[in-house]
């Protein structure tokens, strides 16, 4: 009760706030957002939906089809239009855990936290080895190894093994007040010329470390390893996941391969270099997925209604697949859940837009941003040769969520600095919820660069970091349990004012000049 009388008390103090603004806003209908965002949300009902019940949503998985068939069922339920999965392009085959069990047996009996890498192949029943400590600096150093690796249990002593250290920062914060004003202050930097030249000793190293890798990877297969035990980034129980495989249809075969918690990792390594005996036992199952290739996004719009805009678009998204050693629930429910939010709260408050409102979950991001580039490139324009579509002009903006749980606490222009103003405007109402932050800034690593790549302005919003890159993003970790429902519930309502303004406003926003097609490389010979 508290919380809404303060709401409603900085409400109103920010739409005087507001007064001085350069670009219009409907207050009224602001306040009709918010109160249906922040008083009847249903976003966290969202998010259980495509973590807990759906699961992980590895790429053309089983988990990924799921979720996208219980999207497509809740927005034909909210009476949104053009409801449909759409094909963007082939990816290849989808892969998921059936069964995995892994545990010391000597020197004694210990559980070991672990998952198996993405699209690699189980071990074909129990087993129960001996561990083999590998150390081979060179391809060389393997041939002492050679016939005495059928059906064991291996992994690798190497430098990046590393001792664990303590840490003493908060895993989950926010953004401060001066961080905020300084991203706010930052000028466009023009960057000029290429890349720095690199080290040639660093580049020499790396090469010889990818051939050495390359190569054990070879002889453990040929050697038919029973299993590969891989240390995994991560500490206090977190691991980092990550694929160990290629997805295509026709990738060479791998070994079994299961990435392990440093600290399980660690405590064998250690037993084996002090010249104890380390008896294992596992038994993974896995299951690919080939007979449809192609990848899937999902798309569904609000129509506009306006005789001259209605063909003139707003689009936002958000990506839906996941790794799978959790649920993907900051990487990425939470940002397709607020962006479903976003969706169901224009129909809730019976908007009925000028332009077409348009929602799309895309799929493969993690893989790089494929859906998102397939659908760009079939209906807007293709980058790398600039070639645009009649409808790359129609389209006003696209908004993407994709860091975590994190509030929204402001908006990055992409290096577009003349919607500067008008976002100014736009976050003047909710500056009582924390959200006030334009900085010319780019930021990178998901969706919106696909269309920024062919000139339609793409924008990712600021959001409070949280413990997104220290214990969630791709671990095992990433579980509804990490999801934020006050913040969850404030992106929303803020995402819904945003595609309100964009497809209400007299123009479009304003765009930066068209980028230049990166050069052909040339033929070999």
């Amino acid at each position: 009760m508290m919380m809404k009388k303060f709401t409603t008390t900085m409400f109103a103090l920010s739409i005087c706030l507001y007064a001085g603004a350069q670009e219009s806003v409907d207050m009224a209908a602001v306040q009709k957002i918010r109160k249906e965002g922040l008083e009847n949300s249903k976003v966290m009902n969202l998010a259980y939906h495509i973590t807990d019940v759906s699961g992980p949503r590895l790429s053309n998985s089983p988990g990924l089809k799921r979720a996208q068939d219980w999207a497509i069922k809740q927005f034909n339920e909210w009476g949104l239009k053009n409801v449909h999965l759409e094909a963007w392009g082939n990816f290849g085959k989808g892969w998921q855990v059936e069964k995995y069990y892994a545990a010391t047996t000597l020197p004694y009996y210990h559980p070991i936290i672990a998952s198996p890498k993405a699209w690699t192949p189980g071990t074909n029943g129990p087993i129960k080895s001996e561990v083999v400590l590998i150390k081979a600096d060179t391809i060389t150093d393997l041939d002492k190894y050679k016939g005495k690796l059928a059906g064991k249990i291996v992994m690798f002593d190497q430098m990046s093994n590393a001792a664990l250290q303590n840490s003493y920062k908060a895993d989950a914060v926010r953004h401060t007040d001066e961080a905020l004003e300084k991203m706010a202050k930052d000028t466009l930097q023009v960057r000029r010329g290429g890349r720095p030249a690199g080290n040639n000793n660093q580049m020499a190293m790396m090469l010889k470390m990818r051939e050495t890798r390359a190569a054990m990877v070879k002889l453990l297969l040929e050697e038919k390893v029973g299993l590969i035990l891989t240390y995994a980034r991560g500490s206090y129980g977190t691991f980092f996941t990550s694929n160990g495989a290629s997805y295509a249809l026709d990738a060479a075969p791998v070994s079994p391969e299961l990435e392990v918690s440093s600290e399980d990792f660690l405590h064998m390594l250690r037993l084996l270099k002090g010249g104890e005996k380390v008896e294992m036992e596992a038994e993974i199952k896995t299951s690919y997925f080939d007979k449809d290739p192609q990848g899937y996004n999902v798309i569904a719009e609000i129509p506009g209604t306006d005789k001259k805009l209605k063909d003139e678009l707003v689009m936002i998204g958000g990506h839906y697949d996941s790794w799978h050693s959790g649920t993907g629930a900051t990487d990425n429910a939470a940002g397709s859940a607020v962006m479903m939010e976003a969706m169901r709260i224009l129909k809730s408050i019976d908007f009925k837009p000028k332009r077409t409102i348009r929602i799309a979950l895309w799929s493969s991001e993690e893989q790089g941003l494929f859906g998102s580039k397939g659908y760009v490139t079939k209906h807007f324009g293709d980058s790398k040769t600039m070639v645009l579509t009649p409808d790359q002009k129609k389209i006003s903006a696209y908004y993407n969520l994709d860091n975590g749980t994190g509030a929204i606490r402001g908006i990055y222009l992409q290096g577009n600095v003349a919607a500067g103003p008008i976002f100014q405007s736009w976050l003047a109402p909710f500056s009582d919820i924390g959200a006030k932050t334009v900085t010319v800034n780019n930021t990178g690593g998901t969706d919106h660069q696909s269309f920024d790549a062919v000139g339609i302005p793409g924008f990712q919003f600021v959001q409070d970091p949280m413990d997104y890159n220290t214990r969630t993003h791709h671990s095992n970790m990433d579980t509804y349990d990490r999801l934020v429902e006050e913040d969850l519930k404030r992106s929303a309502t803020i995402v819904a004012s945003f595609v309100y303004n964009t497809s209400e406003r007299a123009a479009q926003i304003p765009r930066k000049e068209l980028p230049t097609p990166p050069p052909a490389t040339a033929a070999r010979p």
